[in-house]
């Protein structure tokens, strides 16, 4: 069974960065973060496939966010630059384990629905 631990979230000013790490235990085809922010629903932020790297980004990321994975550490890392007040949101990562891939993962979200614990981000002055 897969576990996932987010960290890196925190308090930033409008303009500045933070990395995020998801740390899987368990196998993953992909892995992927997603956001919610209050009141809204959990959206797709970006995608990795493990073994190919293929990568898939939403548009209001694009440029700004960066996805990578260390396979030896089981951890995927978000890097956000140019961060947004409307980048402030609760962000989870998931995975998929049925060799979908990384666009189908960001398109609909894990087939098992099993998100890690997430990791705040806030983006203000």
């Amino acid at each position: 069974q897969v576990q996932l631990v987010e960290s890196g979230g925190g308090l930033v000013q409008p303009g500045g960065s933070l990395r995020l790490s998801c740390e899987v235990s368990g196998s993953a085809f992909a892995v992927g973060w997603f956001r919610q922010a209050p009141g809204k629903g959990r959206e797709a932020v970006s995608c990795i496939t493990m073994g190919s790297g293929n990568r898939y980004y939403d548009n209001a990321v694009k440029n700004r966010f960066t996805i990578s994975s260390d396979n030896t550490k089981n951890t995927v890392y978000l890097q956000m630059n140019s961060l947004k007040p409307e980048d402030t949101a609760v962000y989870y990562c998931a995975v998929d384990s049925t060799f979908a891939g990384a666009h189908e993962l960001c398109r609909v979200g894990p087939s098992d629905g099993k998100w890690g614990q997430g990791t705040q981000v806030t983006v203000s002055s």
